[in-house]
């Protein structure tokens, strides 16, 4: 599917909500490739896999988004949800291609199927649009990186560009991830990666706390995994390479 630039309209949406970093450099790149429309959480939605809401209101609100050219909508929904009232309810046309990040932090192998910004991404794709997920390394918290997302910001406008320039397939789901590493570490992009069998996480749960009415409170504690096979998503962002690959979710 080939649109031209002056034609072409971009919903993107996100999991990590309106304020995130990767998102208004998400929104700054696919500028150079048509009309952006963001819709994105209020605030964090991370580990909401493919969630809507159906007992509440949602509430869409216009925000000042600081990308020159896009218009951006806050959401007091999930991620699927932005996606639903972004394309049919809050653009003036349906979108072209709905792209969903950049997330803060990896989305490979089964941790794919807790991902809230590659489950937007399979909502679109249920919708008949094509769709790419983004992500990148964790940066701004208890894992943080000294490498934030230079990797990303160097690769990413090749990688958008690759995007427009091939096929959009409507109902295809493009999964990209940006390793976590020193720009001079990163080997280049790696294509047709299949998602791991593994989680890239061990979790434990560990117990923090005993009452004595019995309640027992847990906190999640995970390190990270430091195999996967060959040909996998999760291998090539071990290796310091950008992994992209199609990712199937009902089909």
């Amino acid at each position: 599917m080939s649109i031209s630039y002056e034609n072409r309209k971009i919903l993107i949406v996100n999991d990590d909500g309106i304020r995130s970093d990767g998102l208004a450099r998400l929104a700054r790149e696919a500028a150079n490739y048509g009309e952006v429309w963001v819709v994105a959480p209020d605030g964090q939605r991370s580990a909401a896999s493919h969630s809507i809401t159906i007992d509440d209101p949602l509430y869409v609100t216009p925000v000042a988004f600081g990308v020159e050219g896009v218009h951006a909508f806050s959401c007091s929904g999930l991620p699927s949800d932005c996606v639903r009232l972004g394309a049919k309810y809050i653009m003036p046309q349906e979108p072209d291609v709905v792209f969903s990040g950049i997330n803060n932090g990896f989305n490979v192998g089964t941790d794919i199927q807790y991902s809230a910004t590659v489950a937007a991404a399979f909502d679109a794709a249920m919708a008949g649009y094509p769709a790419v997920a983004f992500s990148e390394g964790f940066s701004l918290d208890e894992r943080a990186s000294a490498y934030g997302h230079k990797v990303t910001d160097i690769y990413l406008p090749q990688v958008m560009a690759e995007i427009f320039g091939g096929e959009l397939v409507p109902g295809q789901v493009i999964n990209v991830n940006f390793p976590d590493c020193p720009p001079e570490k990163c080997g280049g992009v790696l294509r047709d990666r299949r998602p791991s069998m593994g989680n890239p996480f061990i979790d434990t749960y560990d117990m923090t706390e005993e009452r004595p009415d019995g309640t027992r409170r847990f906190e999640i504690h995970w390190v990270d995994r430091d195999h996967a096979d060959e040909g996998t998503d999760l291998r090539a962002i071990l290796d310091g390479y950008v992994a992209i690959g199609v990712v199937k979710n009902i089909s």
